[in-house]
């Protein structure tokens, strides 16, 4: 039956083989399906994550932290499959109930503190460093409504149109269209407000621009989904390519982007974090190599 034919039922049953590329780890209940601590290190901050577009916000932040001189941001940094099940443990939903990643615990206080959802992340390590976010009333909101902005839109932008463009097992012209209409709007607004300022939040460098990068200068670089730029004329939105040129070139956010990394160049593969000289020692190419 094509999806022109099809008719919803009166209750909706799980198809098994519909599922396409992610079939093995979606499913309609929460909860954890098996039985797993997670790792503890040594710093007081401890992330559990991929090096998705999510992932890469909060090492994005940390390098920078680090590289702010604020010592206190020292992370281990834990891989999480998610293909394999790893965000179904039972530690890990203890830490985020959502199971996805990144989720986090702070130890540094007298009690441990779970902190999950990207953008929760990024503002609570920007309020805990006094980093990263404008101290003034207006500008924090400013910043903050980019963040929010991220938040609400990147949704549409992974799970609508990267989707169904790139990972659905058919190709619904409908979806494709709907999504990419809505993608191509987000990129405009994004256009317009870097045609007016440096960084999203004004002329400071924030969270919000640490959140939004990952996701849409991607896109625009043509580094996720396929042939997904030249679909969009991603070319054409000159403001967010210098925007994300600008970005892709800070040394912390080069470092940030390696870390849980499980694809591409083997020497921009950092599967774990625990100190800073991993990045010269521990990435996967010189594991290779060593083996």
């Amino acid at each position: 039956m094509s999806d022109q034919e099809y008719t919803p039922p009166t209750v909706w049953k799980q198809d098994e083989e519909s599922g396409g590329r992610f079939a093995n780890i979606n499913r309609p209940v929460a909860g954890p399906t098996h039985d797993k601590d997670l790792p503890v290190g040594d710093h007081p901050i401890q992330l559990y994550s991929l090096g998705t577009p999510n992932g890469v916000k909060v090492t994005v932040l940390l390098e920078e932290l680090l590289a702010a001189g604020h010592t206190g941001a020292e992370y281990d940094a834990w891989l999480i499959r998610i293909q394999e099940g790893d965000q179904f443990g039972s530690g890990f939903v203890d830490i985020n109930p959502n199971s996805k990643i990144p989720a986090m615990v702070d130890r540094s206080g007298p009690e441990p503190i779970r902190v999950f959802e990207s953008g929760s992340i990024l503002l609570y390590l920007a309020d805990k460093f006094g980093a990263f976010l404008p101290k003034d009333h207006a500008g924090r909101t400013e910043a903050l409504n980019w963040l929010f902005w991220q938040m609400g839109s990147a949704p549409y932008l992974g799970g609508g149109f990267g989707h169904f463009y790139a990972y659905a097992p058919i190709k619904i012209k409908y979806a494709i269209d709907r999504y990419t209409m809505e993608v191509k709007r987000q990129l405009d607004v994004l256009d317009r407000r870097l045609a007016e300022t440096q960084y999203l939040g004004g002329s400071d460098y924030t969270i919000a621009d640490m959140a939004v990068w990952p996701w849409y200068g991607a896109l625009v670089k043509g580094v996720i989904y396929g042939e997904s730029a030249t679909f969009i004329e991603a070319h054409t939105y000159k403001n967010v390519h210098r925007w994300a040129d600008e970005i892709a070139q800070r040394p912390a956010v080069k470092r940030g982007r390696m870390v849980n990394r499980t694809f591409g160049d083997p020497s921009s593969q950092l599967h774990e974090r625990h100190d800073a000289s991993d990045f010269e020692t521990k990435t996967q190419d010189k594991l290779d190599a060593a083996d």
